[in-house]
């Protein structure tokens, strides 16, 4: 099935989990260089800055500050059409209330976009991808009402500096994340909200609710600026999707699921209709939140919505009415597995009609453009004695994901942009810290600790997604 002519074909990263050189050139310390690196099962450590002995895997990356040249090489060779990375927002205001950006960092960025450019590869460039600066994080992150100000003078700074190399760009990556509220680590790497013990459940949910607001306001002031910096600009939000169906279809399943899913969907009815939902009004009313908003916000919000919608897809979940009794405050209340597909080692369901199934569900509601950001799968991985990855498993999953793609496209009409693989070449992983959850078409020589070459080694897939891209989708 070939795909749209046009379509952006590509790969994504996070410049928190391959560029390294954490404290080098003026870059100030950002919320993941004190997160621990750590594994299934066993939860990353958000420390009080860096503490000795301990290991920060994001600090190291995979060099990419360095190599950047040679690895966009690699892109290139595969045909890539564009290319998603994020600017660490501490390389250009260390400390975040900088009032002067960091010189050196604006430099190594515009580098890096000419060399896409240069190299074919449209840049999609996300402003805030769990990089906030770790001192405005300790000033309250986004439950304070300046991290708004900071983020805006950020933004502006870099869409100014940069309005004629990059088009496509996401304001808050995953910025749905965070509704799991009681899992630290996605308030904290999503709005930059650091643990408190003596938070209540419902002190947890007030700051959460409280940075949200911000972000939304944040978000549609950055999207007024960089409509006026540049009108050609395409600015999309960016919403981690993760289809919730009834483990039966038991009515009170089905009712339990549909609440879930507005927790996902609420972001994307603010950014698009650039209103609040009448369901969540209630929701604040009736568990007695209330969120400061300073005079003028709703309008802002009104005026600064969005031109598209992009999305993580990874897995879909399943949830049971009578289960939610047993939740123990990680995942989804009541989730339990779906027995009509398989997971992947680190308990992540994989199905690709669900993506499909998401596409066909947000363009249906929002008649917004919708482009894949990220879409992969995790996997131990370990080369052969001649030094080849022969990742027949990570093939094949790409290769059900893209065809449900064109399914989407080609049968239910939905209007997709792109389609980028989430971590084409080996990072850390966001959700454990690790090296050894290998997600990338190139295989980097490196441990969970650091140890190890660093040598780039093109996997099997590379060569597989090469001819995806050269006959647009038709070889899959």
């Amino acid at each position: 099935m070939k795909f749209p002519d046009g379509f952006l074909w590509g790969g994504a990263v996070a410049a928190h989990q391959l560029e390294g050189a954490w404290n080098v050139d003026g870059r100030g310390p950002s919320i993941c260089d004190v997160l621990t690196g750590g594994a299934h099962g066993v939860a990353r450590e958000i420390t009080d800055g860096v503490v000795p002995g301990k290991n920060y895997p994001n600090q190291r990356g995979i060099d990419y500050y360095h190599t950047f040249r040679e690895d966009d090489a690699l892109f290139q060779e595969m045909g890539f059409k564009c290319f998603r990375t994020s600017i660490s927002w501490s390389r250009i205001f260390p400390n975040g209330d900088d009032t002067e950006p960091n010189e050196a960092g604006l430099k190594f960025y515009e580098e890096l976009f000419k060399d896409y450019r240069a190299k074919g590869m449209e840049p999609v460039v996300t402003l805030s991808h769990f990089e906030m600066p770790l001192h405005l994080a300790k000033m309250g992150g986004f439950t304070n009402r300046k991290a708004i100000d900071c983020f805006v003078r950020f933004a502006t700074t870099v869409m100014e500096r940069y309005k004629d190399l990059v088009k496509y760009w996401l304001t808050f990556n995953e910025v749905n994340n965070q509704m799991e509220m009681h899992t630290a680590i996605f308030p904290y790497t999503n709005s930059g909200i650091i643990p408190n013990p003596n938070d209540t459940k419902h002190d947890v949910e007030q700051k959460v609710w409280q940075s949200i607001h911000n972000e939304f306001v944040a978000s549609a002031l950055v999207v007024r600026k960089g409509h006026a910096i540049n009108p050609n600009f395409q600015i999309g939000c960016m919403l981690a999707m993760v289809p919730i169906y009834p483990a039966t279809c038991n009515p009170n399943d089905v009712m339990h699921a549909e609440i879930l899913m507005r927790d996902r969907l609420l972001f994307g009815d603010v950014y698009v209709y650039g209103e609040y939902p009448h369901y969540l009004l209630n929701r604040w009313q009736r568990e007695g939140f209330h969120i400061a908003m300073n005079p003028g916000d709703l309008e802002i919000i009104k005026e600064g919505t969005v031109d598209f919608i992009s999305i993580s897809y990874y897995m879909s979940a399943a949830v049971q009415a009578n289960k939610v009794d047993e939740w123990d405050g990680h995942g989804l209340p009541g989730q339990v597995r779906n027995p009509y597909i398989e997971a992947t080692d680190w308990g992540w369901q994989i199905d690709p009609v669900g993506l499909r199934y998401v596409l066909c569900t947000l363009y249906e509601r929002y008649r917004k453009p919708i482009f894949i950001v990220e879409n992969g799968i995790g996997m131990y991985e370990s080369p052969d004695a001649n030094g080849y990855v022969e990742d027949n498993a990570r093939i094949s999953y790409l290769r059900e994901h893209i065809a449900q793609v064109g399914r989407a496209i080609a049968l239910d009409g939905v209007e997709v942009m792109g389609y980028t693989v989430w971590g084409c070449i080996d990072v850390i992983s966001f959700g454990t810290g690790e090296m050894k959850k290998r997600y990338g078409m190139i295989y980097v020589d490196a441990d969970d600790y650091g140890k190890g070459t660093y040598c780039r080694t093109r996997k099997k897939s590379f060569y597989w997604y090469r001819n995806v891209i050269a006959s647009n989708g038709e070889d899959l």
